[in-house]
């Protein structure tokens, strides 16, 4: 029986998946998270978190763990494959292993394999998308300083300059204020400001206040509903960018969404209508998750486009 595996390894955690030549799926595991590698901290860290959730699959699987080969295996690693092709390595036997970004193993899940785009927008945002010719794109993807636009971490900086013009007496009033405030513990804007700047609110934190500009958009805050709304168009002018760039004018592109931010329902829509401007485009949710993604590219790898089993451990 040829066996194949996907790694989705991100900052959270680390899932494997193992399946047969049929797309049967056969085994599933979950370690840590494994994003860094710069030093020996990190490597241990990415080897102990592959290890854990590989070992777990091979379990389930009922595989004998000193005689299982992979005819291909694909990682898809949040922050990139540099320095990592040589520590999976060591950690298992495969005929082909391929180490990829997240963005590639999400669309491949998204889409099911197929040609298309998505737009992966949570603590940060990017778009990526590939072609039938196999060629890819990007737009966005460069961090908070100089990209990230339409994520949970610019829609909270957004918000957080709305209350603090409000504030200081030059910008609109807004319910962000008092609601942003409420959120951190925080007396003023000042004291707002301060604590955001310290270690207890680290970068997803902070994102994590999207959901809250969002509540304040639904019950009709202006200024909130137009943070929201733009972000929508930042992440919609990202999708579209990697389209043209790779599918035809009118050609059937499939443009899927992935992410916390797409929870909410005034920028899904929003997002959904701007994308589909495009003739042939059509937006929607992601078919599987990003770690039967990487499974798919380990199909893909040696030459295989199997039918995915249905299983709860594929769904997105």
């Amino acid at each position: 029986m040829a066996l194949f595996l996907g790694v989705d390894g991100g900052q959270s955690s680390t899932k494997a998946l193992i399946g047969d030549e049929t797309g049967r799926l056969l085994g599933t595991g979950l370690g840590g998270p494994c994003n860094h590698v710069g030093a020996a901290e990190g490597r241990e860290k990415l080897a102990r978190a592959v290890g854990e959730s590989v070992a777990l699959a091979r379990e389930k699987a009922g595989l004998d763990p000193h005689r299982t080969q992979f005819e291909a295996a694909c990682f898809g690693m949040s922050g990139g494959p540099a320095d990592k092709q040589a520590i999976l390595s060591d950690i298992l036997r495969a005929k082909k292993l391929i180490v990829t970004h997240d963005a590639l193993i999400a669309l491949s899940g998204a889409t099911g394999g197929e040609p298309g785009v998505v737009t992966i927008a949570g603590t940060g945002s990017i778009a990526f998308g590939r072609n039938a010719a196999g060629k890819t794109a990007r737009a966005g993807g460069w961090g908070f300083l100089f990209g990230d636009e339409g994520s949970g971490f610019d829609i909270a900086r957004q918000a957080l300059r709305a209350a603090l013009r409000f504030e200081e007496g030059w910008g609109p009033e807004t319910t962000l204020h008092g609601a942003l405030l409420a959120a951190a513990g925080a007396a003023n804007a000042n004291e707002l400001m301060h604590h955001l700047y310290t270690r207890e609110w680290p970068r997803p934190r902070v994102a994590g206040l999207a959901k809250l500009v969002d509540t304040v958009a639904q019950a009709g805050d202006a200024v909130a509903r137009d943070i929201v709304l733009n972000a929508a168009q930042q992440l919609a002018t990202l999708a579209v960018s990697v389209q043209r760039r790779l599918f035809h004018t009118g050609e059937a592109t499939m443009v899927c969404y992935i992410g916390g931010v797409f929870e909410s329902g005034i920028l899904r829509e929003r997002y959904c209508q701007l994308v589909e401007l495009e003739d042939g485009t059509e937006s929607g949710p992601p078919r599987y998750n990003p770690a039967a993604g990487a499974l798919l590219e380990a199909y893909r790898a040696a030459g295989l486009q199997p039918t995915l089993s249905d299983s709860a451990e594929l769904q997105a």
